[in-house]
């Protein structure tokens, strides 16, 4: 009897030493090209970072992109990209848990208190949620955490000044000309609006109210209704009338009309899937799939997935209405900051949809790897402290062509902490 356990015991011991042994090596063979490449980047990341920091001494002004002559070019806290760096400073906490990260995204979250109040354009939600947003995330203080809870509240109230029930949507930029200078667009509504729901519906979450909430699904709504064409394509910009009526659909920093800016149909991705994980309505969910397939299938989209600033530049049956020839560039720039931001909503995407792992996460992991290159990834050192190179700001603006900016690093900072948890 002794030895009929003592052999029972000995196979079972066998047995878990096999399986502990099949384990780790299957999991050291999954997880290492990951984590060498979140570690790879992030390394570069906190060196990058370090050195932006060690150049902003003044906390009135956000750092954004490069001067011409490749030198660190800010903002000020009335533009739309000021929060990016301060969220970019919690990813490089929520990765690295060094308090020191902490302290110094905790500074420029709170450089833009001011900011909860802006009513000029409908970015209120990128300013303070991307800093805000992130910071409810990891602070531990009950009184900061109040403080940071009305401040967003606030956000939300100004977000809302912006819309109109007649027209059903928050209304992004005041009266201005279109490029062909015979339209003027008394009621834009840019696609780029689908990000600042996401403050919205935080704020419903956190408040009991659904009035924040409601305003983003009405806004969503009309959003697909008039913003994607039939292959789910987008315009930039949308135009109404005081009564809701669609008068023009065109474009402010794409190529054409009727061409796809590759970062407008990156917020489209990115804005229908949040709103889906946030309504689990599942029209929005169709709307992401679609506006995700057109993207990663459509025929010119770069082998490195990374892809040229407009998806129809120079191609025939697309005529700009600005003067493209004059920025005299002899190539098409691409832009790593669309690639950074649908690699992170591709992510998220993956777990909402059936074969998501083939359709969608295996997509934005190449779009990861390929930012993650020699091409894109900056050297320590260099590109003025931002990580990513090659992006595009408005190239019909002729402003911010191939250069870094700070958008593009949080959303690729973003995408690889996703990335990281989807193992």
């Amino acid at each position: 009897m002794k030895s009929t356990n003592f052999k029972l015991k000995k196979r079972n011991l066998l047995l878990l030493s096999a399986f502990v042994i099949a384990v780790t090596a299957s999991s050291f063979l999954w997880q290492t090209p990951k984590s060498e490449l979140l570690k790879k980047d992030f390394t570069v990341a906190q060196k990058q970072y370090n050195d932006l920091l060690k150049a902003s001494n003044d906390i009135t002004r956000f750092p954004r992109t490069t001067n011409k002559d490749g030198s660190l070019r800010s903002t000020d806290i009335k533009d739309w990209t000021q929060g990016f760096f301060a969220g970019s400073l919690w990813y490089l906490y929520d990765y690295t848990k060094n308090p020191q990260w902490k302290a110094a995204a905790t500074k420029w979250t709170e450089a833009l208190e001011q900011a909860q109040f802006l009513t000029e354009h409908h970015d209120i939600g990128f300013v303070m949620y991307c800093s805000y947003g992130n910071a409810m995330r990891f602070e531990k203080d009950p009184n900061k955490l109040e403080k940071y809870r009305k401040i967003l509240i606030q956000s939300a109230e100004s977000a809302l000044t912006r819309f109109d029930p007649k027209v059903g949507l928050i209304k992004s930029w005041n009266a201005k000309k279109s490029w062909d200078q015979k339209t003027t667009w008394q009621y834009p509504v840019i696609i780029d609006n689908m990000m600042n729901l996401e403050m919205l519906c935080y704020v419903s979450k956190i408040t009991g109210n659904p009035k924040y909430k409601d305003v983003a699904m009405s806004h969503a709504l009309n959003t697909m209704k008039n913003h994607f064409r039939s292959d789910f394509s987008t315009y930039h910009v949308v135009n109404y009338d005081a009564n809701g009526k669609v008068l023009h659909q065109q474009t402010n920093q794409g190529y054409a009309d009727n061409s796809t800016w590759s970062r407008g149909q990156g917020w489209a991705i990115y804005g229908f899937t949040m709103m889906y994980r946030e309504t689990k309505d599942k029209r929005f969910l169709a709307a992401a799939q679609k506006a995700a397939d057109f993207y990663i299938n459509h025929p010119n989209l770069p082998k490195d997935k990374i892809p040229y600033w407009d998806f129809n530049v120079e191609q025939k049956g697309y005529v700009p209405d600005f003067d493209y020839n004059a920025n005299k560039i002899a190539y098409i720039p691409r832009d790593a900051s669309a690639a950074a931001l649908v690699a992170s909503a591709l992510l998220e995407l993956s777990t909402f949809s059936k074969d998501g792992h083939d359709k969608y996460f295996k997509p934005a992991e190449q779009m990861l790897k390929s930012l993650s290159s020699d091409e894109y990834l900056a050297k320590t050192g260099t590109n003025a402290g931002f990580i990513l190179k090659h992006s595009v700001g408005s190239l019909p603006h002729k402003t911010e062509i191939d250069v870094p900016l700070v958008y593009a690093d949080y959303y690729f900072m973003e995408a690889l902490l996703r990335y990281a948890k989807l193992r």
